[in-house]
């Protein structure tokens, strides 16, 4: 999945031929998501880039949008503090970020996680407010579900788990009535892996590069992804309380965690955390 690889002595001379002041501060603890890697940068920043070409435009996404929107929202964001740009082989933008201190929440035992359920809800109600005419669009989240039906029935095999629970939930969330309001603001990707916790709380919901304009119930989905039935009561009843969303939203967002599970059950030996995710998810819609 790697195209282009970031080892320390690349990145540290992206820095010291673009931001020299932070060139002198330790790389460490060097992780890998779906798109992009990170160095942590000393102990307050982070370098993120990019790692494929069909990722490479997710940075610059953040880059324009974050430092819109990260003032209105009540959780932490990695708003990229200095822009990078190509360099010395590297062939694409990439950021420094704020290192956000806490766990990735695939990490943590999911009953631990109603606790800040409700957090998660604000967070996602305030950045679900409506979205200008220039905001990016995404062929794979926000979109009606019947452009991704096809593609996601494919995808449930025999071999992925509750695998009749999941083709019903899919098939209600196609039959649903579809969102007819103007687009909001999509995060695009709230599963566990994109948020970190700490204390009890929610410290961090990261990774904007599918942020979107269109229909929430992309986002969600995380009510399946994330917590067991009494965290996601928590986070529906909130996400209620501030925007009122009719019963067909939970419907088609029910349907969105379906179609994550087989993506998430991708790789389980490379991204074992993941894969875990989508085994909570499957067992998650089939209990509902």
């Amino acid at each position: 999945m790697i195209e282009v690889d970031v080892d320390a002595e690349l990145a540290r001379a992206l820095l010291v031929q673009q931001h020299p002041d932070l060139a002198h501060l330790p790389l460490h603890g060097r992780t890998f998501g779906w798109d992009n890697l990170t160095w942590r940068l000393g102990e307050d920043l982070a370098l993120r880039f990019p790692v494929r070409e069909t990722s490479s435009t997710l940075v610059e996404r953040e880059q324009r949008w974050l430092p819109v929107l990260a003032a209105r929202l009540p959780v932490p964001v990695p708003r990229p503090v200095r822009d990078g740009r190509p360099g010395h082989g590297y062939p694409w933008a990439w950021s420094v970020v704020p290192w956000l201190p806490g766990t990735p929440v695939a990490a943590t035992p999911v009953a631990d996680r109603t606790g800040w359920a409700t957090e998660l809800a604000d967070a996602l109600a305030a950045l679900h407010r409506p979205a200008p005419p220039d905001a990016p669009t995404n062929p794979y989240r926000g979109v009606p579900l019947a452009q991704r039906h096809e593609v996601m029935a494919s995808r449930l095999t025999e071999a992925v788990p509750h695998v009749a629970a999941l083709r019903d939930a899919l098939e209600a969330g196609l039959a649903a009535p579809a969102w007819d309001r103007d687009p909001v603001w999509v995060h695009g990707d709230p599963h566990p892996g994109n948020l970190v916790a700490a204390g009890g709380h929610l410290t961090g919901l990261i990774d904007f590069g599918d942020l979107c304009s269109g229909d929430p119930a992309s986002d969600l989905a995380t009510a399946w992804m994330t917590f067991d039935a009494a965290g996601r009561a928590a986070f529906v009843a909130r996400t209620q309380e501030a925007h009122r969303w009719d019963a067909a939203t939970w419907v088609r967002a029910r349907a969105w965690a379906v179609s994550y599970v087989p993506v998430l059950l991708a790789h389980p030996e490379e991204y074992p955390l993941m894969a875990a995710v989508g085994r909570h998810t499957a067992a998650q819609v089939a209990a509902a």
